[in-house]
């Protein structure tokens, strides 16, 4: 199919009625953005740390490469997710970016288009009679307030005048790791190391990060800009001295 602007018409509906109701769920690879799994694990109440490590894989494609989170889907069977029921998704108003876009995606190369991932023979639901514009889709699926965040990170993730896909230290690696999506174990770092003792960082913006995980996220995302790309991001308390990078 070809490409489709916010002001397209499209037909989809998904119920347990449609024969191929939940097949999109299995054997699927499923990228988590940060703020997917802010959304899922504190769905779930679990923090971040638990949640990664019982939910996720962390994929590498080189040791000097940035780490990618995916969803890690059960052993059993066809591979279902594991929050896979059979009545569908048992997180479904937390459910990740692209699922919630689904059967959509984003095109990579323009702004404000999209394309199917899927055709009519896979997805039983695009030949339901329900019409949807594209703009009113996403608004009705919730996924304004996930791309919002989603551009603040692919500042970061995208930036040619960063790494160019390289990073050479694994220190940095971990930290970016770290600050993207384990965000509770970065709220310890700012509060119980010396952060605060390093950077200027208004009691305000304190109170927000201390309880607030989506503003914490944000401030992550000017941590890294400053830790990774260089930018003036964040401020050093006088007589602090930023590392040149080599």
């Amino acid at each position: 199919m070809n490409n489709i602007n916010m002001y397209s018409k499209f037909r989809f509906s998904c119920h347990k009625g449609v024969a191929c109701f939940t097949k999109c769920c299995r054997n699927v690879t499923i990228f988590l953005t940060p703020y997917d799994i802010l959304r899922m694990k504190n769905r779930l109440g679990i923090s971040s740390d638990e949640f990664l490590r019982k939910y996720t894989r962390t994929l590498v494609s080189s040791p000097q490469s940035l780490p990618v989170v995916v969803l890690k889907m059960s052993e059993q069977g066809d591979k279902p997710c594991q929050f896979l029921t059979p009545d569908g998704c048992s997180i479904y108003e937390d459910r990740p970016w692209s699922c919630r876009l689904y059967p959509l995606d984003k095109d990579s190369t323009e702004e404000d288009e999209f394309r199917f991932i899927v055709g009519e023979d896979f997805c039983y639901g695009l030949k339901e009679p329900k019409e949807w514009i594209v703009e009113d889709w996403l608004e009705d699926q919730g996924f304004i307030a996930y791309d919002n965040m989603n551009m603040l990170f692919e500042q970061i993730t995208g930036s040619e005048a960063g790494w160019k896909e390289k990073v050479p230290d694994a220190s940095v690696i971990d930290m970016f790791f770290m600050t993207a999506y384990n965000i509770d174990k970065f709220r310890k770092f700012i509060f119980e190391s010396s952060f605060l003792d390093h950077f200027e960082v208004d009691q305000s913006t304190q109170d927000r990060i201390k309880t607030d995980d989506q503003e914490l996220l944000k401030f992550g995302f000017k941590w890294l800009k400053f830790g990774l790309l260089g930018e003036r991001t964040m401020t050093l308390r006088k007589g602090q001295t930023r590392k040149k990078k080599k």
